[in-house]
């Protein structure tokens, strides 16, 4: 059984170290923070809902306090911005181990102390059934410097960091019911998804990307949603996307999966032609897949040199 609310909090509060930019943490009815001179503020909010997000007997407490993170962690990358601080919602049942919830947070907190992020404050209550968390994540950018989803111009090529479709093939195999577990080190982008939060920094600075998004949803969704935002097409090369390769005997998995899988966290951009765009930034794969079209629309090509009108088919919350 969880510990009561008053002991929950303390217990958390001995654990986390106020950071640089926060005043006042844990503690009073509101955090008091201090943003950088000359940055503007990112907030983003995400849910993690057991059954939706996370399954008990798939997911360690670890791996589920670190996701709730990272994805919160991922939106402040995807518009290259500086993480500050994080604020968790969390609903627990009665039967609940404080085990578990140890373990919950003992993720959240190795991943916010990575990325200088701190547990500023949130919320405690008791669920009627399953664990409900929201994370609410603070950021900074230099003013007038964060990436958008509406940058995308005509002409621009198309990249993406890392590899894809490993989330979704671990998913895949537990939904399947083949697997009742996975080795969380084997699958590690579905356990233990890393924002790129050094790596959209960098191209920041270097001032390459047009346009970014984070491939949470899957990448045909979310490059939809650029060049929804962008008011413009796009063309990607089948054979060009960095398939994740799975399993003992590392497979490269499905296309159908790297295309429409999510979860992997890595980061999806354009940028000018004219911009050089090394072939690894922060040690990550940069893989170019294609080009910004002025007429909308997605379109691939194929493997036997086809083309074909790709629509998003990734994950959306709600959808018929």
């Amino acid at each position: 059984m969880p510990l009561p609310e008053k002991a929950f909090i303390e217990r958390i509060r001995r654990r986390v170290r106020p950071g640089q930019h926060v005043v006042r943490g844990i503690g009073d009815d509101c955090a008091i923070l201090r943003l950088p001179r000359g940055h503007e503020a990112l907030v983003t909010t995400d849910f993690t809902l057991e059954g939706i997000h996370f399954r008990q007997e798939w997911h360690p407490a670890d791996s589920v306090g670190h996701r709730c993170l990272a994805r919160g962690l991922s939106d402040i990358a995807a518009m290259a911005g500086e993480p500050i601080a994080a604020f968790l919602s969390l609903a627990v049942p009665r039967h609940l181990s404080q085990r578990w919830i140890d373990s919950f947070f003992e993720g959240l907190l190795r991943l916010a102390k990575r990325h200088r992020a701190t547990l500023a404050g949130g919320d405690v209550a008791e669920s009627p059934s399953g664990v409900f968390t929201d994370i609410v994540v603070l950021g900074s950018v230099p003013a007038g410097t964060a990436v958008l989803r509406s940058g995308a111009r005509p002409g621009d090529w198309i990249y993406v960091t890392g590899q894809l479709g490993e989330s979704a093939a671990a998913l895949e195999q537990l939904l399947s019911g083949r697997k009742k577990k996975l080795n969380p080190i084997a699958y590690s982008r579905h356990f233990y998804p890393q924002p790129r939060v050094e790596l959209a920094r960098l191209l920041r600075q270097k001032k390459i990307a047009s346009a970014m998004i984070d491939i949470s949803d899957g990448l045909s969704t979310d490059l939809a949603h650029i060049c929804e935002e962008s008011h413009v097409g796009a063309e990607i090369e089948a054979a060009a996307i960095p398939r994740a390769r799975v399993g003992s005997d590392r497979r490269a998995v499905d296309l159908e999966l790297a295309l429409h899988g999510g979860e992997d966290y890595e980061l999806l951009f354009t940028a000018p032609v004219a911009k050089r765009v090394p072939a690894r930034i922060a040690g990550v794969p940069i893989t170019r897949i294609g080009r910004i079209l002025r007429r909308r629309g997605i379109r691939m090509l194929t493997a036997n040199g086809t083309v074909e009108k790709t629509s998003p088919r990734g994950w959306e919350h709600l959808a018929r």
